[in-house]
C-alpha cells in the first residue's frame, strides 16, 4: 500500500511505519505537488501545506491524516462524494493550549503586565488590586481535549468549572454541562469565558455583542479556539468592561497592524502559538502510528472525523 508522507519522522519511527506494510512516498511539504507517483497513493499523511495538493487527482486516496487539528482547507465535498477518511490531531495540542490558558488567567488576575513594565523602569511599585483565582467560576465553550484539560487545570486552583457543548452530556472535570442552546446563562455568570470551540457554520461569529453585554463587569474573556467565533468589532467595543482579555486565533492572520485591538491595555496578543510545545512530535507521531496501523489493518483509521458536523 502507498503512503505519502511530507514531513519525516526521525529513522527509528519512519521504519516503524515501514513495517506495518507501507511503501512510502517522500515529499517535502514546501515542495508538494501533484505528480503520476504522488497520484496513486492510498493514504498521506500532510503536514502543512495539504492545500497544494489537487484531490481530485488523487483517485487512489483513501485516508488522509493531518498534523493540524483544524481542517477548513480541506475540500470536504471531494472527501465526502468519495468517502475518503480523514484524521486530523484532535487532543494533540490539547495540553500546551490548557497551559496557556491558566497562564493568561493568572498573568491577568495578578497584573504580571504591569509588574513586568515596573522592571523595565526599576520601579518599585506595591499592587494592591490583585485577584485570587480560587472561588471564581469558569466558563469553557467546548468540552472536547482542550476544554477536558483546561477544566482539570482550572480544578486544581479551585475554580468551579462549567461547560459548553451541543447536547449538555456530563464530561469529566466539569462540575455542571449546559447545551450550546443555553449559553447565554454561562456568560452571565461566569467570572471567566474561555473558548475553545470547533469551527463550524453553527460557530462562526457566535461570539458577538449580545454575549459581551451580558457578560459581568471585570470578568475575563479568552478565544485559544477558531479566530472566526468572535466578532472582533464588538470586542473593541466592549473590551473596557472586562478585567482582561486574551486573544491567541484572529479571523485573518496575522492580525493587521491597524487593528484597535494593539492598542488595547487589558488586552494579551499572542501570534497563534498557544500550541507549541517540546511535546507535541511525540503525541502527533502516536495519533499518526495508529491510525495507519488501523487503516493498514482495517481499512479504516482508529480515528476519524465527521466532515459534516466539521469535527
Amino acid at each position: 500500500m502507498k503512503l505519502l508522507i511530507s514531513k519525516k519522522f526521525d529513522d527509528e519511527r519512519m521504519k516503524m511505519i515501514e513495517n506495518l506494510g507501507y511503501e512510502i512516498i517522500f515529499c517535502e511539504d514546501r515542495k508538494l505537488k501533484n505528480t503520476p507517483e504522488i497520484n496513486e497513493v492510498d493514504a498521506a499523511y500532510v503536514y502543512y501545506y495539504t492545500s497544494r495538493l489537487d484531490y481530485t487527482q488523487m483517485k487512489n486516496l483513501k485516508f488522509l491524516q493531518l498534523a493540524s487539528v483544524g481542517f477548513d482547507h480541506i475540500p470536504k465535498e471531494v472527501f465526502k462524494e468519495r468517502g475518503i477518511y480523514l484524521s486530523n490531531n484532535s487532543g494533540g495540542y490539547s495540553i500546551p493550549i490548557a497551559e496557556f490558558a491558566i497562564m493568561n488567567v493568572l498573568n491577568i488576575y495578578k497584573n504580571s503586565k504591569q509588574f513586568f513594565e515596573n522592571q523595565s523602569k526599576s520601579l518599585w511599585k506595591t499592587d494592591n488590586t490583585l485577584l485570587e483565582l480560587n472561588g471564581k467560576k469558569a466558563g469553557i465553550l467546548g468540552t472536547g481535549g482542550i476544554g477536558i484539560e483546561t477544566a482539570k487545570r482550572l480544578k486544581a486552583f479551585g475554580v468551579e468549572t462549567w461547560g459548553v457543548n451541543t447536547s449538555g452530556r456530563k464530561i469529566e472535570y466539569f462540575d455542571k454541562v449546559f447545551k450550546s442552546s443555553d449559553m447565554d446563562f454561562v456568560f452571565k455568570e461566569c467570572d471567566i469565558i474561555i473558548a475553545v470551540m470547533p469551527s463550524t457554520k453553527d460557530t462562526e461569529g457566535m461570539i458577538n455583542k449580545d454575549k459581551f453585554k451580558i457578560m459581568k463587569d471585570g470578568s475575563i474573556f479568552m478565544n485559544l479556539g477558531r479566530g472566526n467565533l468572535v466578532n472582533l468589532d464588538d470586542l473593541e467595543e466592549f473590551a473596557p468592561k472586562f478585567r482582561g482579555i486574551a486573544l491567541d486565533v484572529f479571523d485573518k492572520e496575522p492580525l493587521s497592524k491597524d487593528r484597535k485591538l494593539w492598542n488595547i491595555d487589558n488586552l494579551i496578543i499572542t501570534p497563534h502559538n498557544s500550541w507549541v510545545s517540546d511535546r507535541n512530535n511525540d503525541r502527533l507521531f502516536d495519533t499518526v502510528y495508529k491510525n495507519l496501523k488501523s487503516f493498514i489493518e482495517n481499512g479504516k483509521p482508529e480515528k476519524y472525523v465527521d466532515i459534516s458536523r466539521g469535527y
